[in-house]
C-alpha cells in the first residue's frame, strides 16, 4: 500500500532539529530503512529527504528530514528557509531538543503558532549522562515533557510512534472526494477530455482518485470524452445522478446535462478536499471587480512542462484578460514557490492542489487571510467566469 499512495494523501511527519541531532539516524530508526544518510559531519543533510512509509496505527505516511536550523554555512539561510517552506505542509512535527533549548523554542513557538502537533523528542539519549536532569528542565522549559530515544539502539522508537497516533489531526482521513453527493449504487458520468495536456495512455491523478473513490463507495461509473457526451447519454437508461467534468468544459457540459443530474468538476471536487471551499467561492466575485490595474496571482500546485493550452498559464489568463482587459497583470507559481508577501495582488487563484496535502493548501489560504487577499481556485473561477457557479455543486 505505501507504493501506491500519492504522497499528498499521506500523513506528513517532519523532523526539525539542529545540525547533528540525529534528525537522519531517527528517521532510519522510525522506517527500519536507511532512508536518510548519516554523518558525524554537521549538515551532511543539505534538502529535503522525503520517505514514505506504512507505519501500524498511522497507516501510509511520508517523513520529511530537513537540514539542520542552525546551519551557518554559506548556503545555510537557503537551507532554512527550505524547513520553512516544509512546515506550511507538515502534519506532525518531531523537534530534536538540545538542554538550552534556545535555538529550539523559537521553532517550537513557530509550530505551536500555525497549530502544528509537536513531538519533543531528546535524541542520542543512550550517551546523555544526566537524562534524568534534563528531561525535568525540558519540561519546565516548554511545558510538555520529551519522549528520550536512542536511534543507535531503538530506545523510545515505539514511543514515538504511539505519540504520533495521539497527535495525529483529528479529522485526518476523513474528507472524501466526493463527500455527500454520491452513495451506493448511484450512476456517475466522468466527462475527461483528453486534449494535449493529458498524459499519453493514462489518465491525471484527480481523475484517478476519484474514479477509484467511487468504485469503492460502489456507485456505477460511467465515463466519456466530451465530443461523445451526447450519444452517451443517449446510451444511459437513466440520467445520472452526478456528472463530473474538467472545469475547462464546465459550459458545454452544462448544456448537455440532464435536468435532474448535478454538475461538479474535478478541480471544484478537490478545491473542497484539499482546502476551504467556502473561501473559495466567497472570494470567486472579486474576478466581477477586477480592472486592468489589478494583479492576479495563479499558483500551480505542480511543476509540469506547460503546453499550449495549458489552463493555468494559457486558458485562465485568456479568460480573465477577455472579461476584464489585456493589460491585467497575471503572475504565475508553480510548485512550492508562493511570495510570503501578498499584498501586491487583488486575487490569488490556486489550482486543485492535488499534489499538496490538505495542510499544504490550508496553509496558503491562512497565509492569504491574515493579509486580507481573496483566493479562490481554478475550477470556482472557471464556474464564475462561465457563469454557472450557482448551479454547479460543491
Amino acid at each position: 500500500m505505501d507504493q501506491i499512495t500519492p504522497n499528498s494523501n499521506r500523513l506528513q511527519i517532519g523532523l526539525l532539529g539542529r545540525t547533528n541531532s540525529g534528525k537522519s539516524s531517527l528517521i532510519n530508526a522510525i522506517t527500519q530503512q536507511d532512508a536518510a544518510l548519516v554523518s558525524n559531519i554537521a549538515g551532511t543533510t543539505t534538502d529535503l529527504i522525503t520517505k514514505a512509509m506504512e507505519v501500524h496505527g498511522i497507516g501510509p505516511c511520508l517523513f520529511i528530514d530537513t537540514p539542520g536550523f542552525n546551519d551557518t554555512t554559506q548556503l545555510g539561510s537557503q537551507r532554512i528557509e527550505r524547513t520553512n517552506k516544509a512546515i506550511e505542509r507538515i502534519d506532525v512535527a518531531l523537534l530534536l531538543c538540545q538542554p538550552d533549548m534556545k535555538d529550539e523554542m523559537e521553532w517550537l513557538k513557530l509550530l505551536r503558532k500555525k497549530g502544528i502537533p509537536t513531538l519533543l523528542i531528546l535524541n542520542k539519549a543512550d550517551i546523555i549522562s544526566n537524562i534524568d536532569n534534563e528531561i525535568p528542565h525540558i519540561e519546565k522549559i516548554c511545558g510538555e515533557k520529551p519522549i528520550a530515544v536512542s536511534a543507535l539502539n531503538g530506545m523510545g522508537i515505539d514511543e514515538i510512534r504511539k505519540a504520533i497516533i495521539a497527535k495525529m489531526p483529528e479529522n485526518f482521513g476523513v474528507q472524501t472526494i466526493t463527500h455527500n453527493l454520491v452513495s451506493n449504487g448511484d450512476l456517475v458520468l466522468l466527462v475527461m477530455p483528453q486534449d494535449i495536456q493529458a498524459p499519453k495512455g493514462r489518465l491525471i491523478l484527480p481523475q484517478v482518485q476519484t474514479l477509484r473513490e467511487l468504485l469503492d463507495k460502489k456507485c456505477i461509473v460511467m465515463s466519456c470524452t466530451t465530443d461523445q457526451l451526447q450519444p452517451t447519454l443517449n446510451a444511459l437508461a437513466y440520467p445520472p445522478k452526478l456528472i463530473i467534468t474538467d472545469s475547462q468544459v464546465f459550459n458545454t457540459v452544462y448544456e448537455l446535462k440532464p435536468k435532474e443530474s448535478l454538475l461538479t468538476s474535478f478541480s471544484v471536487l478537490f478545491a473542497a478536499y484539499k482546502g476551504d471551499i467556502n473561501y473559495y467561492v466567497e472570494s470567486a466575485p472579486i474576478i466581477g471587480q477586477l480592472n486592468e490595474n489589478s494583479k492576479v496571482l495563479i499558483a500551480e500546485a505542480c511543476t509540469h512542462v506547460p503546453q499550449n493550452e495549458d489552463i493555468g498559464r494559457v486558458k485562465l489568463p485568456r479568460l480573465l484578460r477577455q472579461k476584464i482587459g489585456d493589460n491585467l497583470a497575471i503572475t504565475i507559481t508553480s510548485g512550492n514557490d508562493f511570495p510570503k508577501d501578498l499584498s501586491e495582488f487583488d486575487l490569488i487563484i490556486q489550482c486543485g492542489a492535488c499534489m499538496f496535502n490538505r495542510k499544504h493548501v490550508l496553509s496558503r489560504i491562512e497565509q492569504a487571510k491574515e493579509q486580507h487577499i481573496p483566493m479562490t481556485n481554478y475550477g470556482i473561477a472557471l464556474a464564475y467566469l462561465g457563469g454557472i457557479l450557482d448551479k454547479i455543486q460543491w
